[in-house]
């Protein structure tokens, strides 16, 4: 093999696929790049069985092959050499990668590409469907964080994704609160699916694809076992997880008793303010929610905790709140958690008792919601 490239652009294609070298595994190919070089272009790619990560980058290919160095080594060499033309080159029969830039040079030894798992590729294939950049990102932001973080339940770990129509869905949830996203897709889907997909992989995929520009294409494989995504040279692969999501649709209540409207940054700013002295009381946030008696006084949110040793607090908040007076207690991290994803300038919550679900909606837009159980305490 040899092939010259430019440094920078090998740089950024290294830095991409390094998000999915294993840090810790019994195969040392996993700790390692593949480099192909055919076609006036250089392929390069890695994998931890979770994901995958691949990136292509236009290249003189003077002669075609291919070899797994490792990514550290690799990454760290490249980054140090100044911005000029980069060839890299392996002798026939040799497993030793020789690397020259300008004055430099260096050789790295590598590990046949044989032993390299063997990943699928986007290619040709139709997409089974597209999606801006921008957008898949912000609905990841909103729906991932709900995942379980243990895999006790493999399914609660993952994010259910679904392809319906013109509209695609994601949903997850831990057991104590559930975030849904959906939103419309230029083109319809040929076949509606559903999939789950690790929450981890698809936070992952919303890094590696931070700086990607117009759509992404999303294909689920034959086998349903591996969702693939790619955006101009950078593809990501993740397997799925085979199970059956909770029907997400019958946990979402349907009515409430009261329900109070305030501005997002004011109650975010109470939820942080509360959780400091929560922290030292299982987490408690308590919210009354008292109803105005005029139009010039619509009601208001009560936002407060308080703890034994650590001592106590209380926001005030200006709100719109119909119905009766009501109160209810959530975990300070998952208010937190919800208010900071949504975009709203105003958040509604929707109620019915102080033992039942909260919903919490982004005013003026239906396309997310998001439903936290109550903590159950003894007088709030």
């Amino acid at each position: 093999m040899q092939v010259t490239c430019q440094q920078g652009e090998l740089h950024r294609a290294l830095a991409h696929v390094s998000r999915a070298v294993a840090r810790k595994s019994t195969l040392p190919v996993l700790s390692n790049v593949l480099l192909s070089a055919q076609e006036g272009q250089l392929r390069l790619a890695a994998t931890n069985l979770e994901i995958a990560i691949a990136a292509s980058l236009p290249a003189r290919v003077a002669e075609a092959g291919q070899l797994t160095v490792r990514a550290d080594l690799l990454t760290e060499f490249i980054s140090s050499l100044p911005s000029d033309e980069v060839t890299l080159r392996i002798e026939p029969g040799s497993l030793t990668l020789a690397v020259s830039c300008s004055y430099s040079k260096a050789n790295i030894k590598g590990i046949p590409a044989e032993d390299f798992p063997t990943l699928p590729e986007i290619g040709e294939q139709t997409p089974t469907a597209r999606i801006e950049s921008g957008l898949l990102r912000e609905m990841i932001g909103q729906v991932a964080f709900a995942a379980a973080t243990d895999d006790s339940r493999p399914v609660l770990a993952g994010v259910l994704v679904e392809f319906q129509g013109s509209t695609l869905t994601m949903a997850a949830a831990d057991g104590f609160r559930l975030s849904v996203r959906s939103a419309e897709l230029d083109e319809p889907v040929a076949e509606d699916l559903s999939i789950i997909v690790p929450a981890r992989a698809l936070q992952e995929l919303a890094r590696s694809m931070a700086d990607a520009e117009g759509t992404i294409d999303l294909l689920v494989t034959p086998t349903r076992s591996q969702l693939l995504a790619r955006s101009g040279p950078v593809e990501f692969l993740s397997r799925l997880i085979d199970g059956h999501f909770p029907e997400f649709r019958q946990i979402i209540p349907k009515t409430y008793n009261t329900r109070v409207v305030v501005s997002r940054e004011a109650f975010l700013a109470a939820a942080r303010r509360a959780k400091i002295f929560a922290q030292s009381n299982n987490e408690v946030v308590r919210l009354q929610l008292l109803p105005g008696d005029s139009e010039l006084d619509p009601g208001a949110v009560i936002v407060s905790a308080q703890a034994a040793e650590a001592g106590d607090n209380e926001d005030l908040l200006s709100a719109r709140v119909e119905g009766p007076k009501a109160q209810i207690a959530f975990n300070g991290r998952y208010l937190s958690d919800v208010l900071s994803v949504m975009k709203s300038a105003e958040v509604a919550l929707e109620m019915t008792s102080p033992n039942a679900a909260g919903v919490f909606r982004p005013v003026g837009d239906t396309t997310f919601t998001h439903v936290i159980m109550p903590m159950v305490i003894g007088n709030i």
